[in-house]
């Protein structure tokens, strides 16, 4: 019999935290990344930023915005490293065509909510597709998170006293 391998926590490059607060999430598509040589060195040594990234379809590709991908101070001298530079993302013509529909139509927004590594040598960024959050959602959401941390406090404290 065949395992499965599953992804671990190594295979993680970076998470956008902000993205599920900002916005709530109802689906999530993975795409590939057309990247340059310097940005995988730089990915690998884990100089990414996802935090103000957006994803943005034009002329039925999709493009990521935002993405800070911080040059190594060895790179080499002829290439010139843009940090910020506006990266495709690598998805099939009817996923486009999908996530352009629900874009246009009904008013969501793709963000990024995270970058893996897959199979060891390919980057995968995981895409959001979600509407954005009123404050006074994003009050619930806190209190909703403080009060699950003060729950489990007060469990740990009653299995420690029993």
């Amino acid at each position: 019999m065949v395992k499965k391998k599953t992804a671990n926590a190594s295979a993680s490059i970076a998470r956008n935290k902000r993205a599920t607060f900002e916005y709530r999430i109802e689906d999530k598509v993975e795409a590939g990344l057309q990247l340059m040589g310097w940005e995988v060195k730089s990915i690998r040594m884990g100089k990414v930023n996802l935090s103000d990234c957006y994803v943005y379809i034009k002329e039925g590709e999709a493009f990521m915005h935002g993405c800070t991908i911080q040059p190594l101070n060895t790179a080499s001298t002829h290439v010139i490293c843009d940090p910020i530079r506006t990266k495709k993302l690598l998805l099939k013509r009817s996923e486009i065509d999908k996530l352009a529909g629900l874009i246009e139509r009904q008013g969501y927004t793709l963000v990024p909510l995270s970058m893996y590594w897959r199979k060891g040598a390919w980057v995968k960024v995981e895409i959001g597709l979600g509407k954005g959050k009123k404050d006074h959602d994003k009050r619930e959401d806190t209190k909703e998170r403080e009060w699950k941390i003060e729950k489990a406090r007060v469990m740990k404290k009653d299995k420690e006293n029993a």
